[in-house]
């Protein structure tokens, strides 16, 4: 079975096939292009690399969310009509639990975050090789989220590119429990998002398929505001 990851959440890119299990070529980028301009050329890429035809692919997974308003909804729509016009399943995995899969070889707490501004993240909180879901996906105030972390009294292992930029409030209310990973597992893998999808179910119907935010973007925000004034 072949399968094609495309990964968009953030400012990295990733893109992936998988065939029968093994991982055959990956592209991990994190050069902040736009991924309008970048995402299909990368595929077609990897494609050729591998000399696959786009109608060999058997599934395709995706990234659904939460991160960039922008990212998320540019790579939900390409493979989304990647799997219409080819006619294939496609299956959406969490991005947060993508990026947790980096560090999937602790064994205990595994905090995957991204920055959501104004002190605020995106996080999930998972255990183990399995993932485990402990605290479910969600846009955490931060001082909430390690509040809520500093409860459990246990060693928590932190994951992703925006961790660094609360590493010291980390550090701060966690001390020693606090874990980092190393730089190289900090940025999503498009063949982790493969192997998570593949033990997921396939999305029923594509077309009503959208990404998981776990918040409104800015703009939509204020523009609903907007609204309720006018009424």
């Amino acid at each position: 079975m072949i399968w094609l990851g495309i990964e968009t959440s953030n400012s990295p890119l990733s893109v992936a096939v998988i065939k029968d299990g093994q991982l055959i070529v990956e592209i991990v980028e994190n050069i902040k292009l736009t991924h309008s301009v970048t995402v299909m050329p990368t595929i077609e890429e990897v494609l050729a690399k591998v000399k696959i035809k786009p109608s060999e692919i058997d599934a395709i997974a995706v990234s659904e969310g939460p991160g960039s308003y922008t990212g998320l909804r540019i790579g939900v729509t390409i493979a989304k009509t990647l799997a219409w016009t080819l006619n294939k399943p496609l299956v959406g995995v969490s991005s947060l639990k993508v990026v947790a899969a980096n560090a999937n070889l602790f064994n205990g707490l595994i905090c995957s975050l991204f920055d959501a501004r104004r002190q605020n993240v995106y996080a999930g909180l998972y255990r183990g090789s399995q993932l485990e879901p402990v605290l479910v996906d969600h846009h955490y105030a931060i001082e909430d989220l390690l509040n809520r972390l500093k409860e459990f009294n246990e060693p928590v292992m932190f994951v992703g590119m925006d961790v660094i930029h609360f590493k010291e409030q980390i550090i701060e209310v966690l001390g020693d429990k606090a874990l980092f990973a190393t730089e190289s597992l900090q940025l999503p893998r498009a063949s982790k998002l493969i192997e998570l999808a593949m033990k997921e179910p396939f999305i029923e119907d594509v077309h009503t398929f959208v990404p998981e935010y776990h918040r409104l973007a800015q703009a939509e925000a204020e523009w609903l505001k907007e609204q309720k004034k006018e009424q």
